[in-house]
């Protein structure tokens, strides 16, 4: 019961929902996020420690970068039946919509300057 919870705990922002959104599309490092959101950086970071705590994402330091994906949900059937569904729910909502026809221009390079 306790990991159901902190699942749904975990999307019932709807920052952390986009952020997820977001993630099934491309792996991202948190500067990418923040701009795709327009969140602050403490906020961003904050947001994604809850997803990442809950097993929804994952990340993997590459060099200068924190790139965070979505879990397998190998660990968590809560996790894996939640992200399946997901791929498909709020594909066409406004807000998803937008913030997924902006992720091509959104780069990391000329945002972190690294």
């Amino acid at each position: 019961m306790r990991d159901f919870v902190k699942i749904m705990k975990a999307l019932s922002d709807s920052n952390r929902v986009k952020m997820v959104k977001i993630l099934q599309h491309r792996v991202m490092c948190v500067c990418e996020i923040q701009e795709s959101l327009g969140l602050a950086q403490s906020t961003v970071s904050k947001h994604l420690k809850i997803l990442e705590e809950a097993g929804l994402i994952t990340f993997l330091k590459e060099g200068p970068w924190v790139n965070y994906r979505i879990a397998d949900g190998s660990a968590n059937p809560y996790v894996a039946n939640l992200l399946g569904n997901l791929r498909y729910w709020l594909e066409n909502d406004a807000d998803v919509a937008a913030l997924v026809a902006r992720l091509p221009e959104i780069n990391r390079e000329s945002i972190c300057g690294n």
